[in-house]
């Protein structure tokens, strides 16, 4: 089939869509983000986005503010139209019922359930149907969706502050605060995105965290799960994030004592159990684990231990370094503990994704290309 050749008015609708997609940043947990643009005549007759699981989806909201107007629209819609059952019925269906010409999608549906069934199902009915538009863009707002649809497992975002000397902490632990008020805020808009947080047990009995999300704003917020690796149910029960609404995640290894687990559960976390090896978790186990549970981003806040190995074993799709105007000295924390890397071809390559000022500090966003890169 021939690529299809998209307007610059097309383009437009479509970048709306996204942006209207963009609202359910922090709600739609575990399905994606997806805004929907009705053009009528030129004129834009409804507008919609998928707000939460198991509501109405962007192109139901769109073709309600349309109404009668929606005959003869084109759907501008930032995901391909769902053409199975869920908890909603299919979206596919609903554009065909309300008579609509034409519909640009951004990208196909990973999801194997609809994978291009749903464009099929609009074509069969008549109705134009194309993808690819702005399909890029589409994929960077749903990056743990995709990944999850696509091998099973979350997208990992690990996230780190550092001085200008690369150092995460004193020598003695102490690391509050070495970015400034609008890093930190920053790490709140990241956490609130996320479908969970990561962290091990070292982190847990340092700073005990809470790990939730605090936005300055009115916006609605999922609150992402917790989930912390502790090989040996080291987790105390006074805990803070144990006394916060939501899931707690305690992931322990093969032999771990009974006794804590319970009394860590009657303090209100989940014990799983996901280690082949005794006193070893496997951060490849908890990643398909969490990919089962419908965990869409994983955002990463560790130590050096936890945050060596998940790059070690080639799990972290993006780091967020968030570097600070100071100096820390020698005897301070790194970022990771990478034992074995003594040539230069060994080194771990990082592209560049994005570089901005937040407050007083730098945010670098990079990918992993891997060793000798």
């Amino acid at each position: 089939m021939a690529k299809a050749s998209f307007s610059a008015d097309d383009h437009r609708h479509m970048a709306r869509a996204l942006q209207l997609a963009a609202r359910g940043l922090y709600t739609t947990d575990p399905n994606p983000r997806v805004g929907c643009v009705l053009v009528r005549g030129g004129e834009v007759v409804g507008e919609g986005w998928h707000e939460r699981a198991g509501e109405p989806h962007a192109e139901i909201h769109a073709l309600r503010a349309a109404g009668g107007q929606a005959r003869g629209a084109t759907a501008y819609v930032s995901l391909e139209p769902c053409a199975h059952h869920g908890r909603t019925p299919p979206c596919a269906e609903a554009l065909i019922e309300a008579g609509v010409a034409r519909v640009v999608a951004a990208m196909e549906d990973p999801n194997p359930q609809v994978a291009g069934q749903g464009l099929r199902m609009l074509r069969g009915a008549g109705i134009e149907a194309e993808a690819g538009l702005l399909q890029a863009q589409a994929e960077a707002l749903n990056p743990g969706f995709v990944k999850r649809m696509r091998t099973g497992r979350p997208f990992v975002r690990c996230k780190l502050a550092m001085s200008l000397d690369g150092r995460t902490a004193m020598a003695s632990g102490e690391s509050q605060w070495i970015t400034g008020p609008a890093a930190r805020a920053d790490v709140h808009r990241l956490r609130a995105r996320s479908s969970a947080m990561l962290t091990g047990i070292g982190t847990v009995l340092a700073d005990d965290p809470s790990l939730d999300a605090r936005l300055d704003t009115d916006e609605p917020v999922q609150q992402p799960l917790r989930v912390v690796l502790d090989s040996r149910l080291r987790l105390p029960v006074t805990a803070r994030m144990l006394s916060l609404p939501g899931r707690t995640i305690v992931c322990c290894a093969g032999g771990a004592d009974p006794a804590r687990a319970g009394a860590l559960q009657a303090a209100g976390a989940e014990v799983i159990e996901l280690g082949a090896e005794p006193g070893r978790v496997s951060p490849t186990a908890v990643l398909d684990f969490l990919g089962r549970e419908g965990v869409n981003e994983v955002m990463v806040e560790a130590g050096a231990t936890l945050n060596g190995a998940l790059l070690a074993a080639g799990l972290i799709d993006e780091l967020v370094v968030y570097l600070a105007p100071h100096l820390m000295g020698d005897a301070a924390r790194g970022l990771f503990h990478l034992p074995g890397l003594e040539h230069m071809r060994e080194r771990i390559g990082l592209t560049i994704t994005d570089i901005r000022a937040v407050g007083q500090d730098w945010r670098l966003t990079a990918g992993i290309q891997g060793p000798g890169a």
